[in-house]
């Protein structure tokens, strides 16, 4: 018969270690961080994704999207694991040489950096209109203009949270950018349950599919991607397993899929086929409860713009030769990337067909095609067994994707109407609907 558990014995079972604490603290760190690498500007996208795919075959194309995201990054971990690497860099260039090293370095370059440039100005977009609903600050007004509202949140926030050297302490940062982006769907939610009733669907609004949906592949593949932080965040955890990241990889995506479908429904639930690129610009300028949604994107896009920022530095200190940069260079090698972006942000106000090129030329081989053949040239054996039947088919997805989706972008030009006040906002029953919260 067993003996009975003395106190300590209970206490040694029932109480975590500091090691487990630690290991559990940083799983949930680590599912923070990879959220809010996810949900980043490309989510203010979806409900137009939604709207060029056709709204029943869109939603599907969400879904297959994030299931791609989750099974290419295990895989791209997996890849790692099998060539004993630590960086997306080092697995392409054991896999594929000096030429695959090139390759991805330019891509992983160009995805985070375009992407900042794109969180520069969203920030500039969305915060100028918030800044115009308070009681003296008028069109002309210097909180009005979006070069001085992105220079302040530069020099504010954005390069004091990019200069630091470790992910882990934007855990926190990630946990409120999740809050203020929770709060963001929730008022897209609630207009498009007052707001959507009062304007008519347009034409085509309930069409099953349209022949722009490898064009919507690009912009959710451009919403999802977070390959070029995933060893960064691997790297992160006290317990760096796979067990441990797939756990991580599953809550985090799954989390996502969920907030990205809510946000993208409603969304084009309210506006049908005139939703926009930037949803936010659909909303009329006198929509109190849509001025706090810009509020909350805003900030939530400043909190997520660092960790783009680390994967950018990361692949500068690769192509330079060293694991660990300098106290100077760290802070030199930030600067310059930050005030690169900042001034790219400076010189553009529309960048929707940037960032949906950006999606299926850049994320699109990041998380279809490179996972894929890293996998298959490492795993060995014949090059049709049964593991490699999922790998071959994202490359020959990802190839297709590529190809058509920027040949359909070169023949259809996205308009952009950045600051237009849209049709029905003159309605009065639409007028009537903006004032209470």
């Amino acid at each position: 018969m067993a003996q009975p558990l003395l106190n300590d014995q209970r206490s040694i079972l029932l109480i975590p270690n500091k090691a487990e604490r630690d290991s559990q603290t940083s799983l949930i760190a680590a599912c923070f961080n990879f959220i809010n690498s996810i949900i980043g500007s490309g989510i203010i996208g979806l409900p137009y994704a939604l709207n060029q795919a056709g709204f029943p075959f869109g939603l599907l194309l969400l879904i297959l999207v994030a299931f791609i995201t989750d099974y290419s990054i295990i895989l791209l971990i997996k890849g790692g694991n099998l060539s004993g690497t630590n960086t997306y860099q080092s697995l392409v260039q054991t896999s594929f040489g000096f030429p695959g090293f090139i390759i991805v370095s330019v891509l992983q370059f160009l995805y985070p950096f375009i992407a900042m440039i794109s969180y520069s100005i969203t920030t500039g977009d969305t915060l100028t209109k918030v800044f115009q609903r308070l009681s003296g600050v008028d069109p002309d007004h210097i909180l009005a203009n979006r070069y001085f509202v992105i220079l302040l949140s530069t020099v504010l926030f954005t390069l004091p949270l990019s200069l630091y050297r470790n992910v882990q302490r934007l855990g926190k940062v990630s946990f409120l950018s999740m809050v203020l982006t929770l709060f963001t769907v929730i008022a897209v939610i609630i207009r498009a349950a007052s707001l959507g009733p009062q304007i008519a669907p347009s034409e085509d609004a309930w069409t099953f599919a349209k022949w722009n949906a490898v064009q919507a592949v690009g912009v959710m593949s451009f919403a999802f991607i977070c390959h070029h932080n995933s060893f960064l965040i691997y790297g992160s955890l006290a317990q760096p397993t796979l067990a441990n990241w797939q756990r991580v990889t599953h809550i985090s995506v799954g989390s996502a899929l969920v907030i990205s479908a809510a946000f993208a429904v409603a969304g084009y639930m309210t506006f049908t086929g005139y939703t926009q690129g930037d949803i936010f610009e659909n909303y009329c300028r006198d929509d109190n409860l849509a001025t706090f949604g810009r509020l909350c994107f805003g900030l939530s896009i400043i909190t997520t713009f660092p960790l783009e920022c680390f994967v950018t530095r990361e692949v500068v200190s690769n192509a330079l030769g060293q694991r660990e940069l300098s106290n100077v260079q760290h802070m030199a090698v930030t600067t310059f990337i930050i005030v690169a972006c900042t001034a790219m942000s400076l010189a553009f106000d529309c960048l929707g067909v940037v960032l949906e090129l950006n999606g299926v030329l850049s994320a699109t081989p990041l998380i279809f095609i490179l996972p894929a053949a890293c996998f298959i040239k490492l795993n060995g054996g014949r090059l049709f067994q049964k593991a490699n039947v999922m790998p071959i088919m994202l490359i020959v997805l990802g190839v297709f994707v590529m190809i058509t989706g920027l040949t359909m972008a070169g023949l259809n030009t996205q308009d952009c109407s950045h600051g237009v006040e849209m049709f029905y906002c003159a309605d009065a029953n639409v007028s009537a609907t903006l004032g209470p919260v």
